[in-house]
């Protein structure tokens, strides 16, 4: 997050003493990206950020992934997965499919979650359906339907629902940004981005008093999960007590903070003929990207065919969340809100029989996806698993009348 801001009670200069109002002395935590060669933010703490109480191993969901092989196009449903009352957003995640560069989850959350700081790499966490806050070190951000929440890495946060929210967790082993195509040398996003940084909310900082809430009997436990040699995925989790509550900051300034991006905010790329997937991008990781297909007008020359062409992206697997409206190109497949395509490199896709030409004439899809395309293989954890469908693989090749509709003979 290329852009400076200076919050609550900070020194004139950096690296200087600074005191509070009862004159004791504040101690300042640089926070940098890249071995501090990057965007980086300084921290003004009440207490020494650097104090733990105890530690004690956290065991995480199961975090194990099993290979797409035979190699298939499948199909998930989230809203098959179930998930007990008194899930929080953290704890509760149930790993859908992953790599060494990215995972994917889900949850449906109803209960505060824990402090939590992920040690591995940045978090975009993508809003189906709910609303509450995401309470952070650096101030609070209101979320609801359709927001994305990018969560530096080592952030410390925590998420208070409203109520039941659904959240699409995507966890990079990297730092997530916008796409550099769209960004200026110096980090400003350019007229041709599909959004800019007025759309973008960045926490609401408030002044904390020290606080009890969320305190156990020795302090104040954060969940951190962190890089672990010979574990799955080389992922592991410890739990911190600390003497103090993490949200000491007195005040903040710098470039390396959380943000949230509303989806509708995103304003589609489209042209004459079909536009290939990264004018959808949003954001990106090392080796990932993340795009979003929203509601828009299409193809507007008079013999465009407005779904998608059938397509080999023979770098990537491709992982398209369903979130909303009709998704022209999948009807007639089973895909319903909630549902996860995952359409694997190796393996030609594109629309379902009948979509190609039922598409002909019209002048706007109203769909809303989030897409994650991966340059390396992506797996299948256990709720990937949990909730495949089993026959999305045979879909083309069944009977269709033309209408999405499946004949009886076509639908073995």
């Amino acid at each position: 997050m290329p852009h400076y801001r200076s919050v609550g009670d900070v020194p004139p200069k950096r690296h200087t003493q600074h005191r509070g109002p009862d004159g004791e002395l504040l101690f300042e935590e640089l926070m940098g990206e890249e071995g501090f060669s990057s965007d980086s933010s300084l921290l003004y703490h009440r207490f020494i950020p650097s104090a733990v109480a105890a530690s004690r191993v956290w065991e995480l969901p199961d975090q194990a992934l099993t290979p797409n092989h035979p190699l298939l196009p499948r199909h998930l449903s989230t809203h098959a997965l179930s998930f007990d009352e008194g899930t929080d957003a953290v704890t509760g995640r149930r790993l859908l499919l992953g790599n060494a560069d990215v995972r994917i989850s889900y949850v449906v959350a109803d209960a505060t979650s824990p402090l939590y700081r992920n040690g591995i790499g940045d978090e975009c966490l993508f809003v189906e359906d709910g609303s509450g806050v995401l309470e952070t070190v650096f101030g609070d951000l209101a979320f609801g339907p359709g927001d994305y929440l990018v969560v530096p890495r080592a952030t410390t946060h925590r998420i208070v629902p409203d109520g039941p929210a659904r959240i699409y967790a995507i966890e990079g082993n990297s730092h997530i940004t916008p796409p550099k195509r769209y960004l200026s040398r110096f980090g400003q996003l350019l007229e041709h981005a599909p959004y800019c940084e007025r759309d973008l909310r960045g926490p609401v900082w408030h002044n904390p008093e020290p606080s009890s809430d969320g305190a156990g009997d020795d302090g104040f436990d954060v969940l951190i999960k962190h890089r672990v040699s010979g574990l799955p995925g080389g992922i592991g989790g410890t739990v911190h007590t600390l003497p103090h509550h993490p949200f000491d900051v007195a005040g903040w300034d710098g470039c390396l903070y959380p943000y949230a991006f509303n989806v509708a905010d995103f304003m589609p790329i489209t042209g004459k003929v079909h536009q290939p997937p990264p004018v959808h991008q949003v954001f990106e990781g090392v080796n990932f990207v993340i795009c979003n297909f929203v509601p828009r007008k299409v193809d507007y020359h008079p013999l465009s065919i407005p779904v998608p062409y059938y397509h080999s992206n023979v770098d990537s697997d491709e992982v398209m969340f369903y979130v909303a409206g009709d998704y022209e190109a999948r009807k007639g497949s089973g895909i319903a809100q909630g549902s996860i395509t995952l359409h694997p490199g190796g393996h030609p896709h594109g629309p379902q029989p009948g979509a190609y030409e039922r598409s002909i004439g019209a002048e706007f899809f109203d769909e809303l996806a989030v897409m994650v395309d991966t340059f390396r293989p992506i797996d299948l954890g256990e709720a990937g698993r949990a909730s495949d469908d089993g026959v999305y693989a045979s879909s083309w090749s069944r009977g269709d009348r033309g209408d999405g509709a499946v004949t009886e003979e076509g639908a073995g």
